[in-house]
């Protein structure tokens, strides 16, 4: 199942330096969540050291159970703190962010899926830091199309919902979500005009053709920008790993995305929605001059 040279790749460098308790400080003196520590992201050290962070709103509790996050779980007795979006632009401020990543739990429990807290946090941040680029990865908010339009509304640089699997695999590792309703999102969001992201997972127990029919099916529905990384399980409760991919699995994969027209494809193991975010969009920004001029 696990080879070798993938295996290095996973390994990352627990590099606590004083960037990663800079950026722990502000954290938990705002009171703000991150998905980087909540999801368990191999990336943190990296990403902390680099003084970038992914803030998790909405709290820290998910009304979903899929079967490969770590995210605590909770159906009722949800916290909602109203002034969550203003502590999460005001520790925006004081890391000196130029690109932050904002995501959030799902919250079902919420009439508009905690849109309108998308939209907020996204006005904040323009207030606080008008220089700041926003990207946002939002759950499906039940296929609401007043919510999303909440936050298309509000104008985020970059928009990432992630279609984490491939379509067979949603019954057992995604039973609350819906393929073709993620994929909605991302037309949705398109046609917009947003630069559109979105990320798969593998080695859950997917075929290469069954990957390449979704990289197909996301191209179709207007995604720029793809990641594509390997899954690691977070606890022994949680799905099963099936087999580590090779990175000349990794590289074909990045070359199929593409050939496929994907403007950018980061596909290594260790790749997640919000890794090296700004690079990608800067990639995205070099092949369209319209985007720029916008």
């Amino acid at each position: 199942m696990s080879d070798p040279s993938t295996q290095f790749f996973l390994k990352t460098k627990q590099n606590k330096g004083k960037n990663y308790y800079a950026v722990k400080d502000v954290i938990k003196k705002l009171k703000t969540n991150t998905v980087c520590e909540e999801a368990l992201c191999p990336n943190v050290y990296e990403c902390f050291g680099r003084m970038t962070a992914t803030f998790l709103i909405l709290g820290n509790k998910c009304t979903r159970d899929c079967a490969f996050c770590s995210i605590n779980k909770a159906r009722e007795d949800l916290e909602l703190d109203p002034q969550e979006p203003y502590r999460v632009a005001e520790a925006v401020v004081k890391l000196g962010l130029k690109y932050v990543v904002i995501t959030s739990v799902t919250r079902d429990d919420l009439v508009d899926g905690g849109a309108s807290f998308f939209a907020e946090t996204i006005s904040w941040i323009k207030k606080l830091s008008p220089r700041c680029l926003i990207e946002v990865l939002t759950p499906d908010f039940g296929g609401n199309q007043n919510a999303l339009k909440k936050v298309f509304k509000a104008q985020p640089d970059v928009f990432n919902h992630n279609l984490e699997v491939v379509k067979n695999l949603y019954p057992k590792v995604r039973g609350q979500a819906d393929y073709y309703r993620s994929l909605e999102l991302l037309k949705k969001a398109k046609y917009n005009g947003l630069i559109v992201k979105s990320g798969l997972m593998v080695g859950l127990g997917e075929s290469q053709q069954e990957i390449i029919d979704t990289m197909h099916d996301i191209r179709a529905n207007g995604c720029d920008i793809l990641t594509i990384g390997q899954y690691l399980r977070p606890t022994l409760k949680h799905h099963e790993v099936k087999r580590y991919y090779r990175m000349q699995e990794f590289s074909f994969l990045r070359q199929t995305g593409l050939a496929m027209n994907f403007k950018v494809v980061e596909a290594i193991p260790l790749a997640r929605s919000s890794y090296k975010a700004r690079e990608s969009y800067e990639k995205v920004l070099e092949q369209d001059s319209d985007l720029i001029e916008a």
